[in-house]
């Protein structure tokens, strides 16, 4: 990537009076992502692509232009905040296609992956905006490659994990936790990596399951922890007001064991 890019420039067409964004974004056909990626010097191998407009870079790039002389880095900021935005990025895309068509400097706009509760709100998308736009525009407003609709999953997980522990530590013995969570397999029984860990903060020096007294079982078992210290929240992707504060756990199979959590929104 070092030395002037051999980059093509897509034809702009200004009309007056001025489109909506997404007529702007769907009259113009965007570049392969391939073929960007070619005229920039990213090399195959280093590209993992979404379709054929999208497409992550691999940091084994780093490596391969650490030799590379670092480039100039402007940001773009606000601190006017209204319902509709700042025009943050539009600005920040209307730069770059600036330095890069009119200056003929390499350069690269770095935005973040809009969420769609802005999106689908009076804001509306986070694409920049009129002639100074990412497209596909629809892409880069709803899933893009995936990544924020796989972190809410994770953070997910989390949540119904420690309600899911909270649960069957009030509503088992000592015993059944244990046998659950070191069960025997094929007549054996044995510690998880991640068990020996615990046994070692708990300062139980054992390796062998069947070793452990009725106290330390009942230490190694139970987190014991307090819903009124629990900070983590469930999220979405989506501005459902609704969602805000809720009651979970009011199922019959949840035996009575609810409480009050709030779901905060993915930015």
């Amino acid at each position: 990537m070092a030395g002037q890019w051999k980059l093509k420039h897509l034809s702009l067409k200004v009309v007056e009076p001025v489109p909506s964004d997404i007529e702007i974004a769907r009259s113009q056909k965007p570049k392969q992502i391939s073929d960007l990626a070619k005229e920039i010097g990213i090399l195959f191998s280093e590209l993992e692509q979404y379709g054929n407009t999208k497409a992550k870079v691999s940091l084994e790039i780093l490596e391969r232009l650490k030799g590379a002389p670092d480039g100039k880095y402007v940001l773009v900021a606000g601190m006017t905040p209204t319902p509709l935005g700042e025009g943050k990025s539009t600005t920040t895309i209307g730069l770059c296609q600036a330095i890069g068509s009119q200056l003929n400097k390499n350069s690269f706009a770095c935005v973040r992956q809009p969420s769609q509760g802005p999106t689908f709100g009076v804001k509306g998308g986070a694409a920049g905006g009129g002639f100074s736009q990412v497209i596909p525009m629809e892409e880069f407003n709803l899933h893009l490659t995936g990544d924020i609709h796989a972190v809410t999953a994770a953070n997910n997980l989390l949540a119904a994990q420690i309600d899911a522990r909270m649960f069957h530590e009030a509503t088992q013995s000592d015993a059944d936790l244990y046998k659950r969570l070191v069960p025997t397999v094929k007549g054996k029984r044995h510690f998880s990596n991640i068990q020996m860990s615990r046994l070692r903060n708990l300062e139980i020096d054992k390796t062998d399951p069947a070793q452990l007294t009725t106290e330390e079982i009942s230490k190694f078992v139970r987190l014991e922890i307090d819903p009124e210290t629990i900070t983590w929240q469930r999220v979405i992707d989506t501005n459902d007001r609704f969602l805000r504060k809720i009651t979970i756990g009011q199922s019959p199979t949840e035996k009575g064991h609810s409480r009050d959590v709030v779901t905060s929104q993915m930015f």
